[in-house]
């Protein structure tokens, strides 16, 4: 019996052809090596929504879109099973209803990581990535935010219905106007994503504790349909409440609302 699963695994789109079980560790450590170069990291999205919890209004209703990709940057496996990428997100906040249209900050996200990827019992289950990334605004004066990160960020498959992540980061914060972002945006995060047995829907919670003792914590939930069975296009919804949802105002709370459309890897996205 033939199956053929298309996921995006170890940060590339990889065919697992063959076999009675498509996540076989054999199977998936083929692939790995056979894999395209270039595809897809985090998810990639285009919506629009308003501010909750108070009256909305044209500076308050924006657009949100991110890209995100990774290249591979070895053809061939490293040691310990691991391969080296090459990542890069970027995130829009884009005032379309206010005159002229400005996008109001734009946030550059490189970085470069080693994978592995996780099996257990001969099934593959997931990854673990240790990345050194950056993040800037490019903007200049009072204005300009920037920080960096080494992370180790893992995503775990506990069941095909559920899979978990979490990442911590040691931050090296080198922007002038931006000394206390850890307080914001604190070391690490967590969160699950939930599937239906079909694929077609998805749910999700991301919680990023900011600095402090106290029950403090940047959330996002999202939800996601699949418009067509074979395809990576989603109806989304994100709802965000924290801070740091962008560089410019990562001291400002927000609590935002947005719809619009997702792409994303077919296994799961990093985050």
């Amino acid at each position: 019996m033939l199956f053929v699963l298309c996921g995006f695994c170890a940060h590339g789109q990889i065919l697992v052809t063959g076999g009675s079980d498509p996540l076989d560790a054999d199977s998936v450590k083929r692939d790995f090596s056979n894999q395209p170069y270039f595809g897809l990291y985090k998810d990639n999205y285009f919506i629009f929504g308003p501010s909750v919890g108070s009256r909305p209004t044209r500076d308050n209703t924006n657009i949100k879109f991110q890209v995100s990709i990774s290249q591979r940057l070895t053809r061939s496996t490293l040691p310990w099973g691991t391969y080296l990428y090459l990542f890069y997100t970027q995130k829009c906040f884009w005032n379309i209803l206010e005159n002229s249209m400005p996008m109001t900050d734009l946030n550059f996200n490189p970085g470069i990581g080693i994978t592995k990827p996780l099996f257990v019992k001969n099934r593959y289950i997931g990854k673990v990535t240790f990345l050194v990334e950056h993040e800037s605004n490019g903007r200049d004066s009072t204005e300009s935010r920037s920080w960096n990160r080494v992370a180790l960020a893992a995503n775990v498959m506990v069941t095909k219905n559920l899979m978990v992540h979490g990442k911590i980061w040691v931050p090296i914060v080198d922007g002038m106007h931006n000394k206390d972002i850890v307080d914001y945006c604190g070391f690490w995060q967590a969160g699950f994503q939930v599937l239906s047995d079909n694929k077609r829907f998805m749910g999700g919670v991301t919680i990023a504790k900011r600095k402090g003792w106290n029950l403090n914590a940047n959330v996002t939930v999202d939800f996601a349909y699949r418009i067509f069975k074979q395809d990576n296009q989603y109806l989304y919804l994100q709802f965000y409440n924290g801070y740091g949802e962008g560089l410019l105002e990562y001291n400002r709370f927000h609590s935002q609302i947005r719809v619009g459309l997702l792409i994303r890897p077919k296994l799961f996205s990093d985050y």
